[in-house]
Formats: structure tokens, sequence, C-alpha cells
């Protein structure tokens, strides 16, 4: 097994709930469990009750069959969510942290104290899966413009944190011109919004919100959705 691979099949094997690590890849490759049941020669139901954990945790050889169907699938339909995981580095422009399992997006809004600017319909009805937070001036200076798909990591079901931000406008731009977009975009540390970046937030329906918390007491808190979030 390949680097990715094994980076998959040890969350499910140390996770506290297979069932849901197992769901949290099928669904962050866009496999339905009918694609996926019918890969494997298996019953929907089955790809089901493991999900669920009806049927007792999976054993190695499940895990090994499961994760190479679902790089297989995802391999003949281009690689692309492979590829997008394999080109996350570890650059100081910013830092991802991944959640075990899912959460809304409002009530992750909640957590880190966002005031929603737009979207708040579209925002009860997101998930999210991880978050990044992107020092936007590095960003700028440090990522070159057709690696800012490296922010999003393994899903785009994930929080844009951008930080060094004057009013918004720049990370709302990136986000209008590249096909990739967030479940939500979060503002640190901004007053007042700038008008284009709410008028772009609508029309991708990307809901954008700011929050006033201090960096390292969002990542406090992100932290600890991630280790509670089991």
């Amino acid at each position: 097994m390949d680097k990715l691979a094994l980076s998959i099949a040890g969350e499910i094997s140390l996770s506290e709930n297979p069932g849901a690590s197992l769901k949290k890849w099928r669904e962050i490759f866009g496999i339905t469990q009918t694609e996926l049941a019918n890969f494997l020669k298996v019953s929907p139901s089955t790809i089901s009750d493991y999900e669920s954990n009806r049927r007792k945790s999976p054993g190695v050889n499940v895990i090994k069959r499961f994760v190479n169907a679902i790089l297989e699938i995802d391999s003949q339909r281009g690689g692309w969510v492979a590829k997008k995981f394999k080109m996350q580095t570890e650059i100081e422009a910013f830092e991802i942290i991944d959640f075990p399992n899912p959460i809304n997006a409002y009530e992750f809004c909640k957590k880190i104290e966002a005031n929603i600017v737009t979207n708040k319909d579209v925002l009860k009805n997101k998930r999210v899966y991880s978050t990044t937070i992107v020092d936007s001036m590095r960003a700028i200076l440090e990522l070159p413009a057709n690696e800012f798909i490296k922010i999003y990591g393994s899903t785009t079901e994930r929080a844009l944190i951008f930080t060094n931000v004057t009013m918004g406008r720049s990370p709302m731009v990136a986000i209008r011109v590249t096909e990739l977009k967030p479940s939500v975009v979060v503002l640190h540390n901004v007053v007042e919004v700038d008008k284009i970046a709410k008028k772009i937030s609508e029309v991708e329906k990307v809901p954008l919100v700011s929050t006033l918390l201090p960096i390292d007491e969002i990542k406090k808190r992100i932290k600890e959705i991630a280790k509670n979030n089991h």
C-alpha cells in the first residue's frame, strides 16, 4: 500500500468509531454506498452495516479491501481526489486540522464565535470535515497560484480561515476563480467586510463569516473539536 493508503487505513484502524471513519473516507472520495458495494461485490446493506457499526469492527483484510477500492474507483475517474491529497504539503502559509467526523458548519461557526455575514441558510446545510488556517500574506508571497489547491487538503468540505486580511476581498476573489469551493470562509479580525467579497460569496453560495476571537483561541477550540468529535 502506498503512503496515502496507509494513512487512510491507519486512521480507520485506530479510530474509536471505525464505521464513521469508513463513511468519512467514502464520502471524501465522492463514492456512494452502491458504487462501493458493486466494486467490492457485496450488498449495499453490508457497507451500511459497517458504517453504522452494526457489524463488528472491520478487520485488517476488510479495511485493506475498502481502501484499495476507494483508491481504485478514484483512479478510474482520473485520480483527482488522491492527487489533491498527495499535493498537501507542510507550508508555513497554512495549517490544516482534520476532524474524525464532520461537524455542522453552523455549529462550527458558533464554536469560534463567528458572525454570519452571508448565506446563513446555506451554512446550516453544510458540513465541515477539516479546517485550513491560511496566512493570507504568506500565501500570496509563498504559494504559487497553481498550488492554491493545496489549502483544500483531502476535501473541499472544510472551513477556510483567512488571517492577515483587511476586508476579505482577496480570499473571495481567489475562491471565485477556482472550481473548488469550501463549506465556509472565515475572515479573521475583520470588522467591516468588503462589499465585493459579500457579492462573490452570494453568487458562489459559499457562506462568509467573520470572527474577532484571537487566533490562538481559535486553534485551541478547533483542536478540541478534533479531539472530542468521535
